[in-house]
């Protein structure tokens, strides 16, 4: 545990893990949060500057939002933010469905070519069980 200035208010806290803001801005951005997901619920279509505006919170925290897949916008929605494989226009996350299933394919393949190869495990004897004396 680390003592750290708040980004948001400048106080000092104890620093566990996370965003390094003190539990009091975390819970008001969380109701903001909150406010910003059902603003955009009653208003699909839109705009990201617009949202910005209306509700009072940064581009930027709304698009960390999107990437954390907290805040997910419909597919005729004008919202969009790039994938961070292909640049490819996404509505949430980080990568898009081709780039997740690319990098899913990809990890299975490492993941496959370190196994150890050879003679599957051999199965335990009878005899190598666990035994019990008598007192």
């Amino acid at each position: 545990m680390e003592i750290v200035t708040c980004k948001s208010c400048g106080k000092i806290f104890n620093y566990i893990s996370g965003v390094r803001i003190c539990p009091v801005c975390q819970k008001e951005l969380e109701k903001k949060f909150l406010e910003v997901k059902k603003y955009v619920r009653e208003h699909p279509d839109i705009e990201i500057h617009e949202l910005s505006t209306e509700m009072d919170v940064s581009v930027a925290q709304i698009k960390r939002w999107i990437r954390e897949e907290r805040l997910k916008f419909s597919d005729d929605s004008p919202v969009g933010i790039p994938c961070e494989s292909c640049g490819k226009t996404i509505k949430t996350g980080r990568y898009c469905e081709a780039c997740k299933s690319t990098l899913a394919n990809q990890i299975l393949n490492v993941t496959e070519s370190n196994a150890p190869k050879g003679q599957p495990a051999k199965r335990r004897s009878s005899e190598s069980k666990m035994r019990f004396l008598d007192n």
